[in-house]
């Protein structure tokens, strides 16, 4: 978020290529909180999947356009994929252009409980 932060104060924020890439994110207080509690349970073994319950859900477009809101600024000017590509590299642009459908399937099944669930909640948190 930092490094997204002047960008967007500047109003240059805006979705990354198309935007309808899917976007995971988590608060850091769940990423936390999800550490701790994996480490407070000893029956725990495995993966758990450090992402919100809404990230499925979530386009870059989307998570742009609430980034935007709660710093009460646009995003109006999209980074074109060739601006992605010339500055990462094609492999490293994947991430970015593609995004990946991540889901915390076990992270939720193991009765971790999200302090923030909802996207606009987290980033007004995090900006405030």
């Amino acid at each position: 978020i930092s490094q997204m932060l002047w960008p967007f104060w500047l109003g240059l924020g805006g979705p990354i290529g198309s935007g309808h890439q899917p976007f995971p994110w988590i608060h850091i207080q769940d990423l936390a909180g999800i550490i701790c509690h994996a480490l407070e349970n000893e029956c725990l073994q495995g993966v758990f999947n450090g992402v919100s319950p809404s990230s499925p859900e979530t386009s870059n477009s989307t998570f742009t356009q609430e980034f935007a809101a709660a710093l009460g600024r646009p995003a109006l000017l999209p980074v074109p994929a060739w601006a992605v590509r010339a500055v990462f590299g094609v492999e490293r642009a994947v991430m970015l252009l593609e995004g990946q459908k991540v889901v915390p399937k076990r992270t939720l099944e193991s009765g971790y409980h999200f302090i923030f669930p909802d996207l606009s909640a987290a980033l007004k948190d995090i900006v405030a």
